[in-house]
């Protein structure tokens, strides 16, 4: 195996239904995830998304391009009993993982117990810190704090 470093991009927020969803993109090049791809991404959240609970409605969602730069994944990493994350997954193009076809754009729902990837954790730890600081552990909770509070943008290993 070789581990290639990934680029990890944070974009501007999304609502999805309630919910505000921070977004990072994990690339294999300084290109961006192609548009058709993204667009594909973004509508299969809705699927990807709890209904909310009563916790602050808040999460991340990481677009990953695989290595081969065909397989795409979405992961959608969401706060729930508010301090508990669930994630839900969707891939396109990975036979591995029973994709029909090589299409990049036909996200289809990952029913494997998976957290996700090394490079879709990388946001996760920033996450919980930044959740325990503005949100969870705070006296005086500001969510929009969370949300701008992001990973910085750069390459990865």
């Amino acid at each position: 195996m070789t581990l290639e470093p990934k680029l990890i991009r944070a974009r501007p927020p999304i609502t999805v239904a309630t919910r505000i969803m921070k977004r990072y993109d994990v690339t294999v090049t300084d290109e961006p995830i192609r548009a058709d791809v993204e667009a594909a991404a973004l509508a299969m959240l809705p699927d990807l998304v709890p209904v909310g609970d009563g916790s602050p409605e808040a999460g991340w969602v990481v677009i990953h391009e695989g290595g081969d730069r065909t397989a795409m994944y979405v992961n959608a990493y969401s706060w729930v009993w508010d301090n508990v994350v669930e994630v839900r997954a969707a891939v396109a193009a990975q036979p591995y993982l029973d994709s029909p076809d090589d299409d990049p754009t036909n996200f289809r729902p990952v029913e494997r117990p998976w957290a996700g990837c090394m490079w879709e954790l990388i946001p996760f730890g920033h996450e919980r810190t930044a959740w325990v600081q503005h949100v969870f552990g705070s006296t005086t909770p500001d969510l929009g704090a969370y949300l701008t509070d992001t990973h910085p943008d750069g390459w990865s290993v």
